[in-house]
Parts: C-alpha cells; structure tokens; sequence
C-alpha cells in the first residue's frame, strides 16, 4: 500500500488524470468502433465487404499474377509504418539518456511545462509504449497479409471450381469468406497501429500541460469517428 502511494506521489493527480483519460479514451473508442460497426457502416466494414468481393472474383481468374500484385501493395503500408516505428522508438531510447539536456530544451519551449527530470522521463516512456505497440500491431499486420497471399496462391484454378458442378458457387463462396476474412484481419491490426500513432499526437500534448493533454485526446477520437463514420470516403464506398 506504502509503495502505492509513493507511485501516485509521482504525478498531480491533474496528470494522473489526463493520464486515466488518454488510455481509457484509446481502449473506449477501439471498443466503440468495432461494437458501432455492426450497426452502422464504418470504414474497416465497408472495405472489407470488398475484400471479400475481391477474393471471389479471384476465384474465376486462371492467372492471379493481379492478385498477388495487389496484396503486396497492400503489405508495403504496415511495412513502411513500422520501419518508422523503429526509427522512432531509437529516438526516444536515445532521448532517455540524455534526459537532462532535453529537459533544458523543452524548457526554453515557449507553452511547456516545467517538470522535473524523473516526470519528464514518464512522460517519454509513455511515448515509446505508444510506439512499440505500433510496431508490434503493423508487424503482426505485415504477417497477416503474407497469410492472405498463401491462401491466394493455394486456391484452386478456376477450372477446378467448374468441375463441382453445382457445389462450384458454395466453394466459391467459402474461400473467398476465408481469405476476405484473413485479409480483413490485416487490414484491422494495420488500423489499430494507425490508431496508436494518432493518439501519440494526443500524448505530445502532455509536454505542454495536463488539459491540453486530455483536450487532445478528446480531439484525436473526434477525429477518428469522423473519418470512420462519416466521412466522404464511407460514403464512396457505400454508394
């Protein structure tokens, strides 16, 4: 208990606050986004209605040399995402150690707050839990796309779809519900890296102050929920 509270001692219960906000808001808005896309359209739905179109017309192509193409397409943006990952997650391992000349820096900051060293440092270990979850979800994504590519170049020919006669359409349908749903499970663990590098803006904000730290969470999942629900792209893909 004594240990409990030399923790809380750490941080105002202002930032503890802020600190409540920003993971209960990351962990509320995932939870609300995949629960409200089953009754309303959402971005991650709507694409992968036509993932699952796509994997069916795969299934009436001979040469799927398209296919393949598009799945590695798809796989550079989780690659890209976490070699950046990387390249941030030294930065702020080498800013750690040299977390007082970085706290003279911010310092100087005009609108930064004045902390001490040991709150400093909380505050960049909280950026690099950001970044290394990013980097474990795009990797993870990167895995999933090369699942999706296997099972495209499993899939039998068009041909041998033909040949089961009336159980052709059924088989059809069963492997593009597989691969879609492969497919579509890349394309969700790629969203949730995305999502983490947006609420790492939200937590740039906690440099500066506690308020504009929740103020900029609060604007992250506005701006999130935008983008998903009701943005003009949704409205593309459902016309």
């Amino acid at each position: 208990m004594e240990a409990m509270f030399k923790v809380l001692a750490l941080l105002p219960w202002l930032d503890w606050a802020a600190v409540v906000v920003f993971f209960s808001g990351w962990a509320g808005y995932a939870w609300f986004a995949r629960h409200r896309a089953m009754t309303q359209p959402s971005v991650l739905a709507s694409t992968n209605r036509i993932r699952q179109a796509w994997m069916l017309q795969t299934t009436y192509r001979d040469v799927r040399v398209i296919d393949g193409v598009v799945v590695q397409s798809l796989s550079t943006s989780p690659s890209f995402f976490a070699s950046t990952s990387i390249l941030v997650i030294g930065g702020l391992l080498a800013t750690l150690g040299a977390t007082e000349k970085t706290t003279e820096l911010v310092r100087d900051l005009p609108f930064a707050a004045r902390t001490s060293v040991l709150v400093f440092d909380l505050k960049l270990v909280l950026m690099l839990v950001v970044f290394v979850y990013a980097f474990f979800r795009f990797t993870w994504s990167m895995r999933q796309y090369t699942f999706g590519a296997l099972l495209i170049g499993s899939a039998p020919e068009a041909k041998q779809f033909d040949a089961l006669g009336d159980g052709a359409q059924a088989a059809r349908l069963a492997f593009s519900q597989k691969a879609g749903r492969v497919l579509g499970l890349a394309a969700e663990t790629f969203n949730d890296g995305l999502r983490a590098y947006y609420f790492a803006f939200a937590a740039i904000g906690w440099f500066f102050s506690p308020i504009v730290y929740v103020l900029a969470t609060l604007g992250v999942i506005y701006i999130l929920y935008q983008r998903e629900f009701r943005s003009d792209v949704l409205q593309g893909l459902n016309a």
